[in-house]
C-alpha cells in the first residue's frame, strides 16, 4: 500500500505556498495531539481483550471494584491538557490564517517589507469556468491564471448567478465566491510550476469541469505571460462578458487584452446586462427608507438570473390545479373569490 501511494501527490500535504504551509503544519499538530489520546485507547483496549480473557486464569477478577483515583486523574488531565492546547492552536490559527488578514511574511525566514509590491486579481466564479481580472495590467484571461514567485496575491473574489469555492490546494486553502457579494484571500506561492485550481463547491452539471491552471513563475516568466495576453487576447467589454456568462461546460483558455471599465464592479453589483440595477444603488435605497410607491418601476430592474428566461417551466403548482403558474383562472375545484377593496388588499404579487 506504501508503495502504490508513493505514486499519488498528496498536494495538501506537500504545498508549494507559504498559506498552504501553514494550513498543512496545523493539520499535522492538530492530528499529532488527538493521536495522543487515540493510540493509547486503542492499544489499551486492546491489551484488556487478551489480558481478561476468559481462558487467563492469572488475571484479577474484583466484581466490586469501582473507583480509582490515579486513573480518574489520568483519564481526565490527559484529555483537558490536549482540549486546551488545541483551544489555543484553534484561536491563534484562526486569526492568524484568516483569508482577509494581509500577509505579513513571504515564509518563515523572510517577513513582507514595504518594497514588495503585492499583485491584484479579481476572479469571477462563471458557469461553469474561473474568469481573472488583473486590474493593475488591465487584462483578463478565462480558465488560467499566472502569479510572480515569493510576491503576496490580494484576491477579490465573486460570483456571476450560484455559490462556488475557489481553491488552489497547493495556494492556500478554500474560499467561497458568491454573487453580489466580495469575499477576500490573501496568499502567496514560492515555488514555480503548474498547480491545478478548482471549484470546491457543487454548482450544477459542468461543476466537474470547472478547473484552471496557476502558473507559479519568477518576474520575467511573468512579464512574459502578460505580454502573451496582450498580444494574443481581445476585447472584454460588456457584451462579450455577457456571451461568456452563459453556462458553458469545458471552456478553453481565453485572453483577453484589454477590459472595459467598471466591468468587475458591475459584475459585483449584478448590474452587468443593461437596465439593471446596480445592488450598491439598491442597498442605497434601503439605507434612506426605501423609494415609495414609485419604485415598482425597479422591479424589472432588480430581476438578476435570467439563466433560464427563455424556458418555459411550468410552476410547482401547475400539476395540482390544472392551470399555469400565476394564472388568472381558480384552481379546480376551487370557488373564486371577490376581490377585496384595494385599502384591504395584501397580494404581494400586486403590491
Amino acid at each position: 500500500m506504501l508503495a502504490t501511494l508513493s505514486g499519488c501527490n498528496m498536494v495538501v500535504m506537500s504545498p508549494s505556498g507559504d498559506i498552504a504551509a501553514q494550513q498543512r503544519d496545523l493539520i499535522v499538530i492538530s492530528t499529532f495531539l488527538m493521536l495522543i489520546i487515540i493510540i493509547p485507547v486503542i492499544c489499551l483496549t486492546l491489551y484488556f481483550a487478551w489480558h481478561y480473557r476468559q481462558s487467563n486464569t492469572a488475571a484479577k477478577y474484583d466484581p466490586e471494584w469501582h473507583h480509582s483515583t490515579g486513573l480518574e486523574v489520568i483519564i481526565w488531565s490527559a484529555p483537558l491538557a490536549i482540549i486546551i492546547a488545541l483551544g489555543a492552536i484553534t484561536w491563534v490559527s484562526t486569526h492568524k490564517l484568516d483569508p482577509y488578514r494581509p500577509l505579513d511574511r513571504i515564509d518563515a525566514a523572510r517577513p513582507v517589507t514595504e518594497q514588495v509590491k503585492p499583485i491584484n486579481v479579481e476572479v469571477v466564479a462563471l458557469d461553469w469556468k474561473w474568469l481573472f481580472f488583473y486590474p493593475d495590467y488591465g487584462i483578463a484571461t478565462v480558465n488560467e491564471m499566472a502569479a510572480p514567485v515569493d510576491v503576496p496575491i490580494n484576491f477579490k473574489l465573486t460570483a456571476s448567478s450560484v455559490m462556488n469555492s475557489f481553491y488552489v490546494p497547493a495556494l492556500a486553502g478554500m474560499i467561497y465566491t458568491m454573487p453580489g457579494m466580495q469575499t477576500r484571500l490573501h496568499a502567496v506561492i514560492n515555488k514555480p510550476g503548474e498547480y491545478e485550481g478548482l471549484s470546491s463547491n457543487y454548482s450544477g452539471d459542468g461543476f466537474s469541469h470547472m478547473r484552471f491552471k496557476f502558473h507559479g513563475v519568477d518576474q520575467a516568466g511573468f512579464d512574459a505571460w502578460v505580454a502573451r495576453v496582450k498580444q494574443n487576447g481581445t476585447m472584454l467589454n460588456r457584451d462579450a462578458y455577457l456571451k461568456l456568462e452563459k453556462p458553458s461546460i469545458k471552456e478553453p483558455v481565453r485572453y483577453y487584452a484589454t477590459v472595459e471599465d467598471g466591468l468587475y464592479e458591475a459584475v459585483l453589483n449584478m448590474c452587468a446586462r443593461p437596465g439593471q440595477m446596480c445592488m450598491k444603488d439598491m442597498m442605497h435605497i434601503d439605507m434612506m427608507g426605501g423609494a415609495g410607491v414609485e419604485s415598482h418601476e425597479n422591479r424589472a430592474k432588480l430581476e438578476h438570473d435570467n439563466r433560464h428566461a427563455a424556458e418555459e417551466t411550468p410552476g410547482a403548482t401547475f400539476p395540482e390545479t390544472g392551470n399555469p403558474a400565476r394564472s388568472e383562472e381558480p384552481a379546480e375545484g376551487v370557488e373564486e373569490r371577490q376581490e377585496e377593496p384595494a385599502t384591504m388588499n395584501h397580494d404581494m404579487h400586486k403590491m
